[in-house]
């Protein structure tokens, strides 16, 4: 009897993608050496915390009322979130603690205050009138080159129901919102420039059909600047067909060099390490690994 052999395909996600842009370098020794390791901490735990709380708030809000939104406790959801994920952490990395009670409390605090502001704001970000929600956490998978899979996650579309047109949104925890300079980081907005052809392709919709967004959060406000920033920052980066052919052409670029033609990666790629701010962070920023002698020189705001 004949047997058929079927070759799993590699896939690829936004973040490998990122990490590529930035540095081809440590692409390479997170993937191709197998050097990677990721460990939780505050920030990681705290995303994954806000982003469960916001979603839910927002799919009870569409699929229930506003009303019914408003009535969750969202300190409550929030401190029960928190409270699952780490238990979740500690039990996957044998217990280790990677955080402080102080800590947590500093940043369940910042959390709640977001959440205030979000939910007396509400119909600023989101109308509940004309509207509705299309999903959230929707799957993206899409064939690359190379029997390569594109795979992704969106946080939250939404349709309005009087033009047919669709937001794409991302929600982004940060201390203190993005800069000018992180504005314009392709690494950065990228994401959903992809997400929006991507999406597009998958369901079949016109890409001029979607909107993209990303719902920055701030947990830290400086309360004594001249301009006191908004607890929310939303930023739309161009995401017309010009600049979705210009990151859509990085993307076969990065598959072309790093995999080979049956779908394994590329050895012999060109993998430059690259020298910006960001090095200091860096977990191979160390002699015999990634010498600083050998980094090409990139701005990097």
């Amino acid at each position: 009897m004949d047997e058929t052999t079927t070759v799993k395909k590699k896939t690829v996600s936004y973040s490998q993608f990122s990490i590529y842009t930035k540095c081809p370098r440590k692409w390479k020794l997170d993937y191709i050496d197998k050097l990677r390791t990721y460990e939780d901490n505050i920030n990681t735990l705290f995303g994954t915390s806000f982003h469960n709380t916001l979603q839910n708030y927002l799919k009870v809000m569409y699929e229930d009322s506003v009303k019914a939104a408003n009535g969750i406790d969202l300190a409550e959801y929030l401190k029960n979130e928190l409270h699952q994920t780490y238990k979740q952490s500690l039990a996957k990395n044998g217990g280790v603690h990677f955080t402080t009670p102080q800590q947590m409390a500093e940043f369940f605090s910042d959390g709640v205050a977001i959440l205030h502001y979000i939910q007396k704001h509400r119909s600023a970000f989101f109308s509940s009138k004309q509207h509705s929600l299309v999903g959230i956490e929707v799957p993206l998978s899409v064939d690359l080159l190379y029997n390569i899979e594109f795979n992704g996650f969106i946080d939250l579309i939404i349709k309005d129901e009087r033009d047919g047109k669709i937001k794409i949104w991302d929600i982004k925890t940060s201390t203190s919102g993005w800069n000018k300079h992180q504005k314009k980081d392709i690494s950065k907005t990228a994401q959903l420039i992809l997400y929006k052809e991507f999406y597009a392709k998958q369901f079949g919709i016109d890409p001029e059909m979607i909107d993209v967004e990303y719902f920055i959060v701030r947990r830290k406000i400086n309360e004594d600047a001249d301009f006191v920033p908004k607890r929310v920052q939303v930023f739309s980066p161009a995401s017309g067909k010009p600049t979705r052919n210009k990151v859509g052409k990085m993307l076969l670029e990065f598959i072309q060099n790093c995999f080979t033609e049956d779908g394994q990666y590329n050895v012999n790629g060109q993998y430059p390490a690259v020298q910006t701010s960001q090095c200091v962070y860096c977990p191979y920023n160390k002699p015999g690994v990634c010498d600083k002698k050998d980094r090409l020189k990139k701005s990097n705001g």
